[in-house]
């Protein structure tokens, strides 16, 4: 009877120290999912007695609990309010949510330098896109080919979400990439030929949608070691400078639809105009997954002909940022792709990889 009597009129103390035992776990819960999350303490009046409130939707908890002592790290008050806000972090969908776009008015638009992840990003079957890639094919007339692109689009200056994975708002990229043929074929696989791309995005995202403005510099040259053993080859002086626009829409999460036009200031047989479309099917969430592509350019200096490009295989997905990395096979049909040659044809099919940041 004496402990059933001492646990009763314990009870509400008890009551009490269960409430703040869980704001307790729950704040450290919170520090160690949220990666350093940065907390508040505002003051208000408590709730009723022993309740224990999560709020649903956003990051806070609320909790009533015993008057605060100094010794707990906070000012003494016959009323408590602990308001837990974590900093805004990098959004990456876990399996079992149905979507990676987060809605628009989920996190607040904010200025970023230096961003994590891309508004805007490369065509995954552009053949002429910034990204690290090898591609080995045959071609009919040619041989074999060896196709290389070392470059990269980075980010710059961002306002808008966070979020690294699919990100809303402005972005500035910048963008750069060298691009050579080898013949290996020949002793020491010489350079046959190289483009290079320079290059100023301007991107917009606003949930499904996806928008770019900007300029690019591409400009091609042959390489020492083919015209030493085609000397009777002449080069030709192929540039452009280009204004482009271009457009995306994600039907689903995997699943991008685009279209781009350029007007362009030529030089070297390049003529103004230009039209890239496509379509990819490239899983959003990180791990191993199966791809394909397919990318259609068109060129005013080719009579508006120009190449169609198909690709499929296997691709490794990261976390954060989302970086991509692929192998698989590449089906290349139409106009040369290497602008010493654009009025080359070329049927050339193959295997690759890609690395896209």
């Amino acid at each position: 009877m004496r402990t059933l009597a001492a646990g009763t009129h314990s009870l509400p103390v008890q009551r009490r120290r269960l409430a703040l035992t869980t704001l307790r776990l729950a704040l450290a819960t919170s520090l160690i999912l949220g990666g350093g999350a940065r907390l508040e303490a505002q003051w208000h009046p408590l709730p009723p007695a022993g309740d224990v409130v999560v709020a649903a939707g956003d990051s806070s908890i609320m909790a009533a609990a015993e008057p605060p002592s100094a010794s707990d790290g906070m000012p003494p008050s016959d009323e408590a309010w602990v308001h837990a806000t974590p900093e805004p972090q990098d959004y990456a969908a876990p399996s079992g949510i149905a979507s990676y776009f987060v809605p628009a008015h989920s996190e607040p638009w904010t200025w970023r330098l230096l961003p994590s992840g891309l508004i805007y990003r490369s065509y995954l079957a552009g053949t002429k896109e910034p990204r690290i890639s090898s591609v080995w094919t045959s071609d009919i007339h040619q041989g074999s080919v060896w196709d290389i692109t070392l470059g990269a689009r980075v980010g710059i200056l961002r306002y808008g979400t966070g979020t690294s994975v699919r990100p809303d708002g402005w972005q500035l990229d910048i963008e750069g990439a060298a691009m050579p043929r080898l013949d290996p074929a020949i002793t020491s696989a010489p350079l046959v030929s190289s483009d290079f791309r320079f290059g100023i995005p301007l991107t917009y995202g606003y949930g499904r949608w996806r928008a770019k403005v900007g300029y690019y510099h591409v400009s091609s040259h042959l390489g020492d070691e083919f015209m030493q053993l085609n000397p009777s080859f002449v080069r030709i002086n192929y540039t452009r400078d280009s204004f482009i626009a271009g457009l995306a829409y994600f039907l689903t999460d995997n699943v991008r639809l685009y279209g781009e036009v350029g007007v362009a200031a030529v030089d070297g047989g390049a003529k103004p105009v230009e039209f890239q479309f496509g379509a990819e099917y490239s899983p959003a969430h990180p791990g191993g997954a199966p791809f394909a592509a397919v990318n259609g350019y068109l060129r005013e200096d080719v009579d508006f002909g120009g190449n169609f490009v198909a690709q499929c295989g296997w691709q490794w997905r990261g976390g954060g940022p989302g970086h991509l990395f692929r192998v698989g096979f590449e089906f290349y049909n139409g106009k040369s792709d290497q602008f010493e040659f654009f009025n080359q044809y070329e049927s050339r099919v193959g295997a690759g990889l890609w690395y896209d940041f």
